[in-house]
């Protein structure tokens, strides 16, 4: 016959110790995991990105508002279209750990207080590859001409940033001042990159790039470009 082997009560003691020991400090662990303090959101004031998505946001809200005071036969499928590009500028904004639903417009009145870190990263797309630009014509005229009557080759919404539509399709622009099929140049002086587009629809600021073309010159994890030049090249 085979022996069962007892154990001690010295034996028994050990082992219920170790046991509550392991189940006190698995139950730590899930109480500090579920008392976690969720990371601080943080306002256009503070960030770059959240500025740049604030802004976007702005202007979309502005473009849609003036639609309504002034509607036509196209209004409604514009506003439409801007609901949903409004949607989606704060899917950003949650991603990238912004305030969601921040509105800025005119951003030149509300700079952050510090700049980005470089690491800094927001939601969406890496920096796309886009041309090595060359430094703007010196030329080209300084003085800021008023919209459409602008000569080509001239420089044109002189001390505006840029910022994105946060519409989809081919590199594109939208604007409040030139009418569709003009083209610009919009060079980001912080990178020496530049794009040139056709604008292809009205918006509430003076130029905003659609995400494509925004790829195009932006810094990685930036959605706001403070140093522009933008020359009307067609």
């Amino acid at each position: 016959m085979s022996r069962r082997r007892t154990l001690g009560p010295k034996k028994k003691i050990a082992l219920l110790v170790s046991a509550m020991t392991v189940a006190g400090g698995g139950a730590f662990v899930m109480a500090s995991t579920s008392n976690a303090t969720p990371p601080a959101t943080k306002s256009a004031a503070e960030s770059t990105a959240c500025l740049g998505l604030a802004t976007a946001l702005g202007n979309n809200e502005k473009f849609i508002a003036d639609q309504k005071a002034n509607p036509d036969a196209q209004s409604e499928a514009r506003i439409a279209n801007r609901e949903a590009v409004i949607e989606e500028i704060k899917r950003k904004q949650e991603a990238s750990g912004c305030a969601v639903g921040e509105s800025a417009q005119d951003s030149q009145t509300a700079q952050p207080s510090q700049p980005a870190q470089d690491g800094e990263q927001a939601g969406g797309a890496e920096e796309a590859g886009g041309a090595q630009a060359s430094q703007p014509a010196e030329s080209a005229p300084a003085e800021n001409a008023g919209g459409g009557a602008a000569a080509s080759g001239q420089q044109v919404c002189n001390g505006s940033t840029v910022t994105l539509s946060g519409e989809g399709g081919a590199p594109a622009a939208s604007s409040n001042q030139f009418p569709a099929g003009t083209k610009l140049k919009v060079t980001n002086l912080d990178n020496n990159k530049s794009t040139t587009v056709e604008v292809t629809s009205v918006s509430g600021s003076c130029v905003l790039l659609n995400n494509a073309a925004f790829e195009q010159v932006r810094e990685a994890g930036k959605f706001l470009i403070r140093r522009a030049v933008i020359e009307k090249v067609g």
